[in-house]
């Protein structure tokens, strides 16, 4: 018998492993897919270029302290900054200058004084200094517990001039309440509203204000592109837990989790069985409660958790493109600074609240909105010279439509009428209306749609954040309040962690290191405390 079986390799879940095999526990992690990393990897789509199948850029792992204390870089994770880490080009046919994120945040304010003028140049330096402080007080309670002590050791002691019930008021408004009390222009609100809903919710839901706030965090320390791929991520992260002695098994996927007498039996679809004294699931909360059922847990609970956990319609589709040359967008300062980092293409927050109402209703959106990345510019390593990969990333396409319509499997895509085909048409189209001639450099395409993220990547729902990141399944209450402390009640010794858990979705991994800071707490592992700590010091 094993300590500790992981069930999935997301960057959580080897996150956990890493977290447990330092710890000196013995670890296995176990694997359905053939490639490890899930939404944190990256294959060959087209020859000789390294594609990621879900994150491009990392922003929020960057703040967590997990890269130094697992000591990642010795294991081959390099990170080049994306500086600028947003661009937002002006209007084709006009010399209307673009919206430039550096991060330096005086040269971020001349761009927006350049483009929409001084008095939201210096709202932007207010809303900086402001919501600075208040995405670290955030950051610092996604690397804890989801409990009301720490939540309150978190936010304690943050400046609140006009007092606490004020302060509450503003983490809890929309994103679009924030942007319309502090800027003019919609152009630069549009921008930082496309840029929080990264995260999934547009931003005219309550509690979205900190992932517009988020931006400011950006000039302390910008996205990361990881040289080689996303996947080097999860490479990184295997590398250091073998070094451990732990083991990562792939292409055998777990088909029931069953507990017995201070143990667990965890069955593999090959028949193999591996018994654990405890196991950390790092897949979808919805796939792990399946296993949880095939395993003998009660049926009529699962199904009362499974009807409180909301996943949403879908957040959206990637196109992936091997081209030959960069986007040129009309006034940029150069072809370099524009493409580093996130090109926001949305002029008006009018575009990403029709795109979220279509949605709703099982509707492909009027306009795609599109985000734009091409690493090639700051990390040439991931394509052949003289050739670039562009991924183009669009909210919000429903993962069931309406009508009858289906999403057809990305290997049954000969006929130019596919649905998945059309829309990526659309989404390249809104590249080509920015960046005039884009589409004749395009040499390959991959299309992701919401049905092909579900499929490949196991994200129920085709949602990347696993369940909705709204304010009523985010903190304490995700993915629900019953299963929101990394626990299954009833399942001593499993443990939760991924993105349908807290913190959420994203490339984080602050719940895998929760998840293993509560399972060695369990299994009284004082030692791991004293590491941590000595690490931080």
């Amino acid at each position: 018998m094993i300590d500790a079986v992981v069930v999935g390799s997301g960057h959580n879940a080897l996150t956990s492993a890493c977290y447990l095999a330092d710890a000196g526990l013995s670890v296995e992690v176990l694997e359905g897919d053939t490639i490890i990393g899930g939404g944190v990897s990256s294959v060959e789509r087209f020859p000789g270029h390294q594609v990621d199948r879900g994150s491009s850029a990392h922003i929020m792992i960057r703040h967590t302290g997990v890269i130094e204390e697992l000591e990642l870089a010795e294991h081959g994770l390099r990170y080049v900054e994306c500086d600028p880490w947003a661009f937002a080009p002006g209007a084709p046919g006009t010399d209307e200058p673009p919206l430039v994120f550096r991060r330096d945040l005086d040269a971020t304010c001349s761009s927006i004084a350049q483009a929409c003028g001084s008095q939201d140049a210096r709202a932007y330096r207010n809303f900086v200094d402001k919501w600075g402080p208040r995405s670290v007080r955030t950051m610092r309670a996604f690397s804890g517990a989801p409990t009301g002590p720490n939540l309150l050791r978190s936010f304690w002691g943050l400046d609140a001039p006009s007092g606490g019930s004020a302060l509450s008021r503003e983490f809890i408004t929309s994103g679009d309440a924030l942007l319309d009390e502090t800027f003019s222009s919609e152009r630069l609100k549009a921008a930082l509203a496309w840029f929080g809903a990264q995260s999934g919710p547009p931003m005219s839901e309550p509690g979205t204000a900190p992932m517009v706030g988020f931006a400011a965090l950006m000039h302390t320390l910008p996205p990361g592109r990881a040289i080689g791929g996303s996947g080097v991520l999860t490479d990184a992260l295997a590398s250091r837990l073998r070094s451990r002695g732990g083991r990562v098994t792939a292409g055998d996927a777990v088909e029931a989790l069953t507990p017995s007498e201070q143990a667990w039996t965890t069955r593999t679809a090959s028949g193999r069985t591996v018994r654990s004294r405890m196991v950390v699931a790092g897949c979808h909360i919805l796939t792990t409660l399946k296993l949880l059922e095939a395993g003998g847990h009660n049926p009529r609970q699962i199904d009362t958790w499974r009807r409180g956990i909301r996943v949403g319609p879908g957040i959206g589709m990637a196109v992936r493109l091997a081209t030959d040359a960069l986007p040129q967008y009309p006034n940029a300062p150069s072809t370099l600074s524009a493409t580093s980092g996130l090109q926001l293409l949305v002029r008006d927050r009018a575009q990403l609240r029709m795109a979220h109402a279509c949605a709703l209703t099982g509707e492909l959106p009027t306009t795609p909105a599109v985000l734009a990345m091409s690493f090639t510019s700051i990390d040439p390593s991931v394509a052949p010279e003289g050739e670039h990969q562009i991924s183009l990333w669009s909210q919000w396409q429903p993962h069931t439509l309406t009508g009858g319509r289906q999403w057809r499997s990305s290997s049954d895509r000969a006929d130019p009428t596919d649905l998945a085909e059309i829309e990526a048409d659309r989404i390249v189209d809104q590249v080509e209306a920015a960046a005039p001639g884009f589409k004749r450099s395009i040499l390959h395409r991959h299309v992701q749609s919401p049905a092909d993220i579900e499929r490949e990547l196991g994200m129920v729902g085709g949602n990347i954040m696993h369940v909705e990141m709204s304010l009523d399944q985010m903190m304490m209450w995700r993915p629900i309040p019953q299963l929101s402390q990394h626990r299954v009640p009833g399942a001593p010794g499993l443990y939760l962690t991924g993105a349908s858990t807290h913190p959420g979705g994203g490339v984080m991994a602050a719940s895998g290191r929760n998840a293993a800071r509560l399972a060695l707490a369990d299994a009284g592992a004082g030692r791991f405390r004293r590491w941590i700590g000595a690490r931080r010091r």
